[in-house]
């Protein structure tokens, strides 16, 4: 038996946990649709998801994470700027 032939354990890839965790987070907020919840706090806890699977897409399916340059502030500030106007809009209406 070679070295290359050793059985490796078997690991769950970033990528895969990453698909996993925006499943859920958008199965949590379906279901926060489909039972009614309404108010700010829901909506700012919906916004807040959205904001996150952005984050992680930009990151992991974008390939940003391990980027030091310019493109991965404009991401994460894409996700930012309209976020916090959206926060604010919301807040000042309520």
């Amino acid at each position: 038996m070679t070295p290359d032939d050793t059985p490796k354990p078997y690991r769950i890839r970033p990528c895969t946990v990453v698909y996993i965790a925006l499943m859920l987070l958008t199965l949590a907020t379906w279901l926060i649709g489909k039972l009614g919840y309404s108010g700010l706090q829901v909506s700012l806890v919906v916004l807040g998801f959205a904001l996150f699977k952005g984050f992680l897409i930009g990151d992991y399916y974008m390939g940003l994470r391990g980027i030091k340059s310019i493109w991965r502030w404009v991401i994460v500030l894409w996700l930012l700027i309209p976020g916090i106007l959206i926060t604010v809009a919301f807040s000042t209406a309520a």
